[in-house]
């Protein structure tokens, strides 16, 4: 142990209060404090994390599989006391009529014994205390003593008031603690067993050690049922938690999913937001250059107004789409005044996708384009928001290639055509990959990408090709109009540039 010197009072400084032990000196931490003897009994009986939790009360099913169970039971008891019976016989003074109904007693609350497990302790004790005197047969045939052993693991494993089970626990083992004293002490039940055997030269006196024995058999009987009583009720808790985290998982995967999905919409919505822009500007530039020349070309005014026109229905059938992505969930994502310059750069389109297999190249992804055109040009004519959506559906398609299968090679197929229910524009992407594993995605992606196509009234196929390897994306979305020859709100645009310049604006 270090000590201090005792410091000159003339030469030694000011000590300071708070100041930290000088090198070399012992600190002893300060002891932990212990929580009372009854916490720390409780804790270990039942879990130190959740002492009082309540089991549930049993089912139907384990009722009525309880009732079943003792008939069972019963039946295994009554068969064992005809063989006893027959080859043992019976203890002096004993009935058949006695050894048989202590059986039944004994073995008859174990019907209730998750329903009502601490009566059910209870009577079986006052009963196995009282069926000893009245056929001792009966209690030292392996049912019995199995039968109360099963009403003491039922008790601790399935009592719902942990503070009543342990007050009779207690009571019950000081009570059969008191029986055994009282029989080798104030009796002499077990001295006349003894004289029964007769003498046994052994090392030990015969009295002492039989007291001993009966009290290992007693301490290993009670203490084993305590242990597996609580085994069985920690494990139920155990599957409580894991159920409590299972059903916590799905509720945040479900928040994950539809915060994923809300925040795909409102992605889509700054999206529509700047298309319908676009329409917007170009309708300013055209009815700017129609007052121009009103006076001096009719006709070119003429050819402005009809522009306007278009873009102006364009813009209003994408501002209803906007506003159908916004009313969904009631949230803002339009971009602010504060809007980066990423996010006011052109949106991407069809166009992009040649650019955006090429990316996918260098990642050692090989991407063929592919376009089949009902009539020539119609991709050319693709609404500006299908469009984009189109570009992102194939971005997240070929994403998941390189992420989750093992495809070197896939396929992006454009092509538009015409039904009876009017004219449609399709996309398809395939791969012939096996999935890769360890790459289990989230599956939010492609609930964005059915959320994309569900906005312009389409529909989506996504999963496994049937017949070979590899995955299949497929959408197909109506067009909107006569179709993509009818929507051009871009066209009046050289138009009106020839407006402006011939006006000088």
């Amino acid at each position: 142990m270090h000590t201090r010197p005792a410091a000159d009072p003339d030469t030694a400084p000011h000590a300071d209060p708070v100041a930290a032990p000088a090198p070399g000196t012992d600190t002893a931490p300060e002891p932990a404090r212990r929580a009372p003897l009854a916490a720390r009994v409780t804790a270990w009986l039942n879990d130190p994390e959740d002492p009082f939790w309540t089991r549930p009360a049993p089912t139907a099913a384990q009722r009525r599989n309880d009732v079943l169970a003792a008939l069972g039971f019963l039946l295994i008891a009554l068969l064992a006391s005809v063989l006893v019976h027959s080859y043992a016989g019976l203890a002096e003074g004993d009935e058949p009529w006695r050894f048989y109904l202590s059986t039944v007693l004994i073995v008859a609350p174990l019907a209730l014994r998750r329903r009502f497990p601490l009566p059910v302790v209870v009577a079986s004790s006052a009963l196995f205390l009282g069926l000893t005197y009245a056929s001792p047969t009966a209690a030292m045939t392996l049912p019995f003593q199995g039968a109360y052993f099963a009403a003491l693991y039922a008790a601790v494993a399935w009592s719902r008031d942990r503070q009543a089970l342990w007050v009779a626990m207690s009571v019950v083992v000081g009570t059969m603690g008191l029986w055994l004293l009282g029989a080798f002490t104030i009796t002499n039940a077990y001295a006349d067993f003894l004289t029964g055997l007769g003498e046994v030269d052994g090392p030990l006196p015969q009295l002492p050690a039989y007291a001993v024995f009966t009290l290992l058999m007693n301490v290993v009987y009670f203490g084993g049922a305590v242990l597996a009583g609580r085994a069985s009720w920690r494990a139920a808790l155990q599957q409580h938690r894991l159920a409590a985290q299972a059903q916590q998982i799905r509720e945040q995967s479900a928040e994950i999913a539809r915060r994923a999905v809300v925040d795909e919409r409102l992605r889509i919505a700054r999206e529509l937001h700047d298309v319908v822009a676009h329409h917007v500007s170009v309708i300013g530039i055209q009815a700017g250059a129609a007052r121009k020349v009103l006076d001096r070309d009719p006709a070119a005014a003429t050819t402005a107004l009809r522009t306007i026109e278009g873009s102006s229905r364009t813009a209003v059938g994408e501002m209803r789409q906007l506003l159908g992505v916004l009313r969904a969930d009631g949230e803002e994502g339009l971009p602010g005044p504060g809007a980066t310059a990423a996010a006011r750069r052109p949106d991407p389109g069809l166009a992009d996708i040649a650019d955006l297999a090429r990316r996918h190249a260098e990642n050692g992804l090989a991407v063929d384009v592919r376009t089949v055109e009902d009539v020539p040009g119609d991709l050319d004519r693709i609404p500006p928001a299908l469009g984009l959506s189109a570009f992102r559906c194939v971005q997240e398609s070929l994403s998941n290639v390189i992420r989750h299968s093992t495809a070197t090679t896939a396929s992006v197929t454009l092509r538009t055509g015409r039904g009876p229910e009017g004219p449609w524009f399709e996309l398809e992407v395939l791969d012939d990959g096996s999935p890769r594993r360890g790459t289990a995605g989230t599956g939010f992606g492609l609930q964005g990408l059915r959320e994309r196509v569900r906005l312009h009234g389409g529909e989506a196929e996504i999963g496994p090709r049937s017949g070979r390897p590899g995955w299949r994306v497929r959408t197909r979305c109506p067009l909107p109009g006569g179709g993509p020859a009818g929507n051009a709100p871009d066209a009046g645009s050289g138009a009106a540039d020839a407006i402006l310049r011939e006006s000088g604006a």
